[in-house]
């Protein structure tokens, strides 16, 4: 499988920056299968349940159907091979139609190496190689990984971007020190699953939009700068010409917007934060 970035052709100034990544091993003309379909997303337009506004710059946007992800790896113990790569619209990772032996079929997040006709497996005796899923402690301390559990039987929350991958460090009675893709260092239960190797769409942000049309469709409104504004709309608004004001950045609502730390308490699982030097 190989991915590249692809300039367009300046034929309108709005291609002339634009780019898109390439992925040869998305199978041609495959739909999706129905069964594993959820239905169309609920566009909220970033409105609560009273319609008022509670995440902004959010409306809009192609229809999408989501695809039941089995991040859990509920078949156990049997292979399974990939049959087609297919484009997910939900997210930046392409994802692999798995047939088991049994005949039941799921979408996987594809991992870097995985081609159709690819066999994976998730079993606690697997071999350690790319696609299979394993418990960590039957991982091998310097394995890359990822659609890791937080909590044995959760199924997989953590790295599920592309070209993610988290790393075993090292491991002491019963726990895994990882080290995140952000530079976190963390500590997770022996027994919970992850999936061996990195996600694939590594060239994913080298993207270039080209032209804010991109983003609309993508469901992402305008922003305007705080700079930009009156300052009864932000508290970086008014002045005479452009001024930063020398204060901190902060939100419309007067909350620091960079550098605060937002997390309630401190974890014993936390090794080292991923802001720490």
């Amino acid at each position: 499988m190989s991915t590249r970035v692809v300039r367009r052709k300046p034929r309108t100034p709005s291609l002339r920056a634009q780019s898109y990544v390439y992925n040869d091993a998305i199978s041609k003309g495959d739909r999706p299968i129905k069964s594993l379909l959820g239905g169309k997303i609920k566009k909220t337009g970033g409105r609560n349940c009273y319609g008022r506004i509670t995440v902004r710059h959010r409306g809009g946007g192609a229809f999408q159907k989501y695809r039941i992800i089995d991040f859990n790896r509920f078949e156990k113990n049997l292979f399974g091979k990939v049959v087609s790569i297919q484009y997910d619209p939900n997210r930046n990772v392409p994802i692999a139609l798995v047939v088991y032996s049994n005949g039941i079929k799921k979408y996987l997040l594809l991992a870097e190496g995985i081609s159709v006709g690819s066999t994976v497996i998730a079993s606690e005796t697997a071999d350690v190689s790319v696609g299979n899923a394993l418990p960590l402690k039957c991982i091998p301390d310097g394995f890359a990984i990822h659609n890791i559990e937080v909590r044995p039987g959760s199924g997989g929350k953590m790295v599920r971007s592309a070209g993610a991958s988290a790393q075993i460090v090292a491991k002491e009675g019963e726990y895994v020190t990882i080290k995140m893709p952000s530079g976190e260092i963390r500590l997770l239960h022996q027994n919970c699953w992850a999936t061996v190797g990195a996600l694939a769409n590594a060239g994913y942000k080298n993207e270039s939009i080209g032209k804010a049309g991109r983003n609309r469709w993508r469901g992402k409104r305008p922003s305007v700068r705080g700079m930009a504004m009156n300052p009864i709309d932000h508290p970086h608004g008014g002045g005479e010409g452009r001024s930063k004001s020398g204060s901190h950045p902060v939100s419309p609502w007067g909350k620091c917007a960079k550098g605060t730390k937002t997390r309630m308490r401190k974890s014993r699982f936390i090794i080292r934060r991923r802001n720490s030097v």
